[in-house]
């Protein structure tokens, strides 16, 4: 017996190389959507904290505004020149 393939043998193998090859693209596009969508997530989340932080800082900084305000100014008293 030899070795040799018949053309049927030959088909066989470039569709099955095809097909892995078409399963490696597909698991690949998979990968890259999932790593896509988990850089999305953490893009959304860090933008939802950083949102957090200003909005409590601009509280913070309305309310010691407020704060300086309600204070009662003292009036200064002026001392009259004295001439020597």
């Amino acid at each position: 017996m030899s070795d040799t393939k018949t053309p049927a043998d030959a088909a066989r193998e470039r569709a099955e190389q095809r097909f892995r090859l078409s399963e490696e693209r597909r698991s690949d596009a998979e990968k890259v959507m999932s790593d896509l969508n988990a850089a999305k997530v953490a893009e959304r989340e860090k933008t939802a904290r950083l949102r957090a932080l200003r909005l409590a800082k601009e509280e913070q900084d309305q309310l010691a505004k407020a704060e300086v305000a309600a204070k009662p100014r003292v009036a200064r008293v002026r001392r009259a020149k004295s001439s020597a």
